[in-house]
């Protein structure tokens, strides 16, 4: 199999870069394990100010509109966060005081959205708060199943009945002025938040959940099949093992469902993740790169990879792969010219890149620049 670039890994900067090399015709395979970062996603997109037209043309291009305010986004606890560019069911407030009086919703056995602390940090905030459940028939056959009622379980039901849920809502509603319900609608509906927002009497707001989140996994299926309908080649539940090595190039990698085969390509794109996605490992010696052994930057004292307070930032999030200022990657000191490291498996190597998903949109961009620049000098 050959293509022009294989990215390892379909997270949102493989998905960014993927679908960015396909448009410029460019042909291209993503390597995707399944899970990642996106199932984490909270919604909206850190470090990154007014964005670019290239970037809302990506995601509008995907059927992902998005919104630019700057203000704070409720956080699942109650607790407020900066931010500025969201998906467009998220909310973006002015202030954390959005609302005189609240109702807060949950659906009776749903676990993993915590109404009552949410309710406890809004009113620190001077917001009036009543917690109220749902209790929906449709929903019961999820209370008695092993794996139990989990967002994209609660998605699947609840998106097709979302007006039996604003009639319910309805019902409860007194003299609240604001309704904040668990992200758990619009995974197969995206018009769905809309829908209910337009039919409430009151201002809605989502919050988020445990993972896996609704809003990541929508973003995840929508990008993924844009890549797929500009021709790009999307290997999922696959990982990379290997790669053959000539000097500072990379000639081609091995996966694990390929067995012996291998993927050759004019360029690699490494956008594995970081920590939780194994795209960055660590042993008592150090922390490392998997598949090919890249350099990675971190201290060498492992005392100073924590900070014993848990709230603050830890250290070892901040360590990653090196690169260039074009983002080719580093082993053993030398620049692959053709495999670059996106994303957060570059850690905080690159503070000008932000982090979070700008960190991802930046450096994907940044890669993609470099290889249509590359190509367009031969």
């Amino acid at each position: 199999m050959k293509f022009d670039t294989v990215i390892i890994g379909g997270g949102l900067a493989g998905l960014v870069a993927g679908i960015s090399l396909q448009k410029e015709g460019r042909n291209t395979a993503i390597i995707s394990t399944g899970q990642n970062a996106l199932h984490f996603f909270s919604g909206s997109f850190e470090s990154i100010g007014k964005p670019s037209d290239r970037l809302v043309t990506l995601f509008a291009e995907a059927g992902i509109p998005l919104h630019y305010k700057e203000g704070v986004r409720l956080m699942p606890l109650g607790t407020f966060r900066p931010s500025a560019l969201a998906l467009e069911d998220i909310d973006i407030f002015p202030e954390p005081r959005f609302a005189g009086k609240v109702l807060v919703v949950n659906f009776m056995g749903y676990h993993d959205f915590f109404a009552p602390f949410l309710a406890e940090g809004l009113e620190k905030q001077g917001i009036e708060c009543r917690v109220r459940l749902l209790n929906l028939p449709e929903l019961e056959a999820l209370q008695l199943s092993q794996s139990g009622m989990r967002s994209s379980q609660m998605a699947r039901i609840l998106d097709p009945i979302w007006e039996k849920v604003v009639q319910e809502v309805r019902l409860i509603l007194r003299d609240e002025d604001c309704v904040v319900l668990p992200q758990v609608f619009g995974m197969y509906d995206p018009s769905v938040p809309g829908l209910i927002r337009e039919e409430l009497p009151v201002r809605v707001a989502f919050a988020g959940t445990l993972p896996p989140s609704v809003p990541g996994m929508r973003t995840q299926q929508l990008l993924g099949r844009r890549f797929e309908k500009l021709g790009g080649r999307l290997l999922k539940g696959d990982n990379v093992l290997n790669a053959r090595i000539d000097g500072n190039r990379v000639l081609s990698v091995g996966t694990k469902n390929l067995d012996r085969h291998q993927i050759q390509a004019r360029n690699f794109i490494l956008a594995s993740g970081g920590y939780f996605s194994k795209g960055l490992k660590s042993n008592p010696f150090g922390i490392y790169e998997p598949v090919l052994g890249l350099d990675v930057e971190f201290d060498s004292d492992r005392n100073a990879w924590y900070d014993a307070s848990f709230a603050a930032d830890q250290p070892y999030m901040s360590y990653g792969v090196r690169t260039d200022a074009q983002l080719h990657a580093i082993r053993q000191g030398v620049t692959l010219e053709n495999f670059y490291a996106i994303g957060s498996v570059l850690g905080a190597t690159h503070p000008e890149l932000g982090f979070g998903g700008g960190l991802a949109i930046r450096s994907a961009f940044t890669a993609v620049d470099s290889i249509l620049q590359s190509a367009s000098e031969l």
